[in-house]
């Protein structure tokens, strides 16, 4: 799949190698995929993928990477020539987080959609509820709606930060309406981690950790740095970037997730254990039907609003990262953060 330049190779047993001006990907010997030379400006490898010597030499000499993760997403590592154009974006990146203006500027389009898809899932419960929960539901949809469209007044990046602050403690507040199975032991109450003290808080804290490693693969694989972001804070040990780039997709990937497993009771209260210190985690067995119903749900294919492209959603970190790096480059004027219709 070539988006935006990058060429993306997800097929397990595929061979990536070069013929005449163009790039091929072939399984089984048979030809997949041919995409010309000149519109190729990397490769990304995902599992068992090879890559031919020569097309590992064209690459190097011309100062393209190609980025190999596991079949699951798991960053391993870059192939790149001597004349690598990754230190140059890293100072870049560097450079505007230290930018007041910058800074703001990127982590507003951050917040946005973050805004935005909050707003659709609550939207998306209060059709699907009835009664008392949808009104809930529908009202917070509506103050959501109306933070996003403030949202440009705000000045300072602690602004910005006030608004996804009151964007997530909206959102939070009725994500109980959304449950519609009858055990007390899954109420959301209210958010808590490190550790979580509910099975809900479990699951999204496990599903964050998912997420989170998604997007630091990401954007290492376009050599951005994930531990220098714009809308979070820096501390030691935390991946600033990389949480700023998964706040566009929390509701979207995670919380819908974890409402459908609850609510078609894929994962049921007796999932779930408390350590001594009164932390709850998910059993062995639930943990593996959380894994399989993560990766299955990231081969699914959507269309990107921006790409008007058909691409399976665990790309969607990918290109997300590579619209970044362009924008910190100064390719792009505005970020343009993944808003789901």
């Amino acid at each position: 799949m070539n988006l935006l330049n990058t060429l993306f190779v997800t097929t397990q047993g595929a061979y990536v190698h070069k013929d005449g001006e163009n790039v091929l990907v072939s399984v089984d010997h048979a030809e997949r995929l041919r995409v010309p030379v000149h519109r190729v400006g990397s490769i990304v490898c995902f599992g068992n993928v090879s890559v031919s010597p020569f097309l590992l030499e064209w690459c190097a000499e011309r100062s393209l990477h190609i980025a190999m993760l596991t079949e699951h997403g798991k960053f391993l590592g870059r192939f790149e020539g001597l004349a690598s154009a990754g230190a140059i974006l890293r100072r870049q990146q560097y450079r505007a987080s230290l930018d007041q203006n910058e800074t703001m500027r990127i982590a507003a389009f951050i917040v946005q959609g973050k805004i935005r898809n909050s707003g659709g899932l609550l939207r998306r419960g209060a059709r699907e509820r009835d009664g008392e929960a949808s009104e809930a539901l529908s009202k917070a949809a509506d103050s959501v709606s109306r933070l996003e469209a403030s949202l440009p007044g705000a000045n300072t990046i602690d602004q910005v930060r006030g608004y996804e602050g009151e964007t997530a403690a909206v959102y939070f507040s009725v994500m109980d309406a959304m449950v519609v199975v009858e055990d007390p032991a899954l109420r959301f109450e209210k958010r808590s981690r490190r550790p979580p003290k509910n099975a809900f808080n479990a699951l999204l804290s496990f599903g964050y950790a998912l997420l989170l490693n998604d997007c630091i693969a990401a954007l290492q694989a376009v050599s951005l740095d994930p531990w220098v972001g714009f809308l979070h804070v820096e501390h030691p040990g935390r991946p600033s970037l990389a949480l700023d780039l998964m706040e566009e997709f929390r509701a979207f990937t995670v919380d819908r997730m974890v409402l459908a497993l609850l609510n078609r009771k894929q994962i049921t209260g007796a999932d779930f254990e408390t350590d001594p210190a009164g932390g709850v985690t998910l059993k062995d067995a639930a943990r593996h039907t959380f894994l399989s119903e993560y990766q299955t749900r990231k081969s699914r294919e959507i269309q990107h609003p921006l790409l008007e492209q058909a691409i399976p959603a665990g790309l969607l970190p990918h290109i997300q990262a590579r619209l970044l790096s362009r924008t910190i480059r100064g390719e792009l004027d505005e970020y343009p953060p993944f808003m789901f219709r």
